[in-house]
């Protein structure tokens, strides 16, 4: 029946306007902010039927499951999320569309080529600050939604449309999902930043772990200005915490030919990785001075099924294994502290969602998707994680993500269109569609 129904005649009349000029509407609304974004979609979900709720949380008081993050690091204010529900007819198996409205800090605007908030189309790009991460999502949300009513027909199992704030820790999906929301499987929806866009699946992302260690070192027990002459009587912390980046070198090394995961292996040869990607000591207009203390930051990428704890332990060993083999460091053991870390998560390609989702892929594009195992992070781990529901990712070609400090950030039209079409044929090959007319 997919095939059919939503292959020809699916996005040809649209009474809240064409898909794109829905998610230009997103787009001017991102002017005054993400509560008018959040407006318009309560507004089309209502139109639809939907049965709509606002949830206000904070994200500070969301439990963590097999996650962490620094009080620092996590939003402090008071978020919404838009939850719409549009009852199945009944009989079919339901679904959670989520999608986060939120973007960057509008900043730098200057750079842009087009008026951010404008919803330009040139060369077959729909530009506008947010629209890759992730407006689109949201649009293709109410919009799949909405090409399945169009049809005359209903879902038969309930699709509930989730757009909810993401960035910066604001863990707005797993508010809802520790309010109680659930469903039988969930999808999200979100361009794709590696450049497939909808030949790729998101069923696969890896964990990710990052920390920061800190060492003392010791002045010079001198008056003078410059260091340089006795030094020899100084403990240089930058010398100490070269010891704890050869620790975490050799720990990299060995995890990679010790922990493999298939799709890794055949992507990019390697599994899981420790990235120092940050060392600091002293100041940089003070060459002759030995710096008080030092200080490295890193992350680690682990796949599932690895855990948050076993990933942590195997850090904390490098850093005091490197700390027992110098006598300064014995005495002043390094200090080390987990900033964020979150797990990892995967839907096997023979799980039923990936055989629908993958199934309404082709027949839109006529492409048959990869996975692609190489997003670490991805928000498809959030329902899986935190409450044991299948859940994938899909989205079109996008590029030039604020995020990223680039500018003129874009969706391709054409793959936008394809998106909500797909969206659409996972609500009928997941849920199932009954004639609305039979709806009591």
């Amino acid at each position: 029946m997919g095939e059919n129904l939503i292959g020809e005649n699916l996005m040809d009349e649209d009474p809240m306007g064409d898909p794109v000029a829905f998610l230009q509407a997103l787009i001017r609304a991102q002017r005054q902010g993400e509560a008018a974004v959040q407006q318009r979609v309560a507004d089309a979900a209502r139109r639809l039927g939907c049965t709509v709720e606002r949830v206000r949380y904070r994200p500070s008081e969301v439990p963590m499951v097999a996650e962490f993050a620094s009080v620092q690091a996590i939003d402090a204010g008071e978020r919404e999320s838009v939850v719409a529900t549009f009852k199945g007819l009944g009989g079919g198996r339901s679904v959670i569309f989520f999608a986060h409205p939120d973007g960057e800090p509008v900043a730098a605007t200057e750079r842009w080529r087009h008026d951010p908030f404008a919803g330009v189309i040139e060369g077959g790009r729909l530009h506008g600050w947010g629209v890759a991460d992730d407006l689109a999502g949201v649009a293709t949300l109410v919009q799949g939604l909405q090409a399945v009513l169009e049809t005359g027909m209903a879902p038969l199992g309930d699709v509930i449309l989730a757009s909810t704030p993401s960035k910066r820790h604001a863990r707005g999906v797993s508010a809802l999902l520790h309010g109680g929301l659930r469903a039988d499987a969930a999808v999200y929806l979100h361009p794709a930043e590696s450049g497939a866009g909808m030949r790729e699946i998101k069923a696969f992302a890896s964990g990710l772990v990052e920390f920061r260690v800190t060492v003392d070192g010791r002045a010079p027990d001198t008056s003078e200005i410059s260091h340089a002459a006795f030094a020899h009587r100084a403990v240089n912390p930058i010398d100490k915490i070269w010891l704890i980046h050869r620790a975490l070198q050799a720990l990299d090394a060995r995890r990679g030919e010790t922990v493999r995961h298939p799709a890794l292996q055949q992507a990019i040869g390697r599994s899981t990785n420790l990235v120092v990607s940050h060392v600091a000591a002293g100041s940089s207009d003070a060459f002759a001075r030995i710096a008080p203390g030092a200080v490295l930051a890193g992350s680690l990428s682990f796949p599932p099924p690895e855990t948050l704890a076993d990933v942590q332990s195997a850090i904390e060993a490098a850093v005091r294994g490197a700390a027992a083999e110098d006598a300064w460091l014995r005495d002043h053991p390094p200090r080390l502290a987990f900033v964020s870390g979150v797990s990892g998560a995967e839907v096997s390609p023979e799980h039923p969602l990936y055989r629908v989702v993958a199934d309404a892929v082709r027949r839109v594009t006529g492409q048959a998707p990869h996975v692609n195992p190489l997003h670490t992070s991805s928000d498809i781990r959030n329902p899986i994680v935190q409450a044991g529901i299948p859940t994938v990712g899909l989205g079109p070609f996008g590029g030039d993500l604020t995020q990223n400090g680039l500018h003129d950030e874009w969706v391709d039209v054409e793959d936008y269109r394809r998106a909500v079409k797909v969206a659409a044929e996972v609500i009928v090959g997941w849920c199932g569609v009954g004639w609305r007319r039979f709806r009591a």
